[in-house]
């Protein structure tokens, strides 16, 4: 025997119970498309906002490429240089080559080559003016010398307690460093990534203006709107929620747009650093925005329109209670 078809169907607290999320659902389906629309309604007003929002977005962008840049030209220029360590004069061949194997082994160090007095009277005779006077020397004056390569991404600190420690090791006489260049590099990316942080928080903050502002606007010019609603019983979440969906898009456009600015300049970067790449025998790799930003910016600049709009929503709809 079959069972009565009402004990399938829910109960009437079951559908009372569905019903709220049901409709809350709906209504944030309804205020998405809603806001959407009315950005929509006055396209031009909407393409300026998300215009001055998206440049203030693309700024920082920009000088994050820049600086990143910056520092792959350091690296082709020279960033990590080699150490010349000249030693004492009264060093033999092998105790240089024990020296070459201390030095081989220090945690900065990437490589070691041994130049012997021979070696370099040889690279002296092929110079210009010169070759004349190495006739008259009698014995090589030249002493070994260690040509240290330091690590990959050594930090200026660590470079200089490299070469700090070249010099205290017995049997060397000199040791020749570029390392104030180093230094002055590593100082140039130390304030080029706090004006990074600084541009990136005041435009932040220009996006909470610009979002806030233009929904203060909409709110003021529908105060009979929300009036009205307010007299049937609608609550302030409800008021409010387009108006937080409008900063939502607003700010997720505004990302889109600042994304697709940065990739322009990334293109139009292309062909110079090309031939700048060329004339340093390809040893420069210049590199784009990394893909977790693009995405995260978009993401970001949607939450700062919400958080904008969830402010001045707030305190305009309290002021209008």
């Amino acid at each position: 025997m079959n069972a009565p078809d009402h004990a399938q169907a829910p109960t009437r607290s079951e559908r009372s119970q569905r019903r709220p999320f049901s409709s809350w659902r709906e209504h944030h389906g309804w205020s998405a498309g809603a806001s959407l629309r009315r950005l929509a309604s006055k396209p031009l007003g909407s393409l300026l906002t998300i215009a001055v929002m998206g440049l203030a977005l693309a700024l920082p962008l920009a000088f994050y490429l820049l600086l990143s840049n910056v520092q792959s030209l350091g690296d082709a220029l020279g960033r990590n240089q080699v150490i010349n360590v000249f030693l004492k004069p009264d060093q033999v061949a092998g105790n240089a080559q024990i020296l070459a194997r201390q030095v081989q082994q220090h945690d900065g160090v990437a490589s070691v080559t041994l130049k012997t007095p021979a070696q370099g009277m040889e690279e002296l005779s092929k110079m210009q003016g010169f070759s004349d006077s190495l006739r008259v020397l009698d014995d090589n004056p030249l002493p070994f010398v260690l040509q240290v390569q330091p690590r990959d991404g050594l930090s200026a600190e660590a470079a200089a307690q490299l070469v700090d420690d070249l010099r205290g090791m017995q049997g060397v006489d000199v040791v020749q460093d570029s390392g104030s260049w180093r230094q002055r590099l590593d100082a140039l990316l130390g304030v080029g990534d706090r004006a990074v942080v600084i541009l990136a928080g005041l435009f932040a903050l220009a996006v909470l203006l610009v979002v806030g502002n233009t929904v203060r606007v909409d709110i003021t010019s529908r105060a009979e709107e929300i009036g009205v609603l307010k007299l049937i019983g609608a609550s302030r979440a409800f008021v409010r929620r387009p108006y937080l969906y409008a900063g939502i898009w607003y700010g997720l456009f505004s990302g889109i747009l600042a994304v697709g600015l940065a990739l322009l300049i990334e293109l139009a970067l292309v062909g110079p650093v090309q031939r700048l790449s060329q004339v340093y025998e390809g040893k420069l790799q210049v590199g784009g925005l990394p893909p977790w930003l693009l995405l995260a910016v978009p993401v970001t600049a949607a939450l700062l329109g919400w958080l904008g709009a969830r402010l001045v929503s707030a305190w305009q709809l309290r002021r209008a209670a």
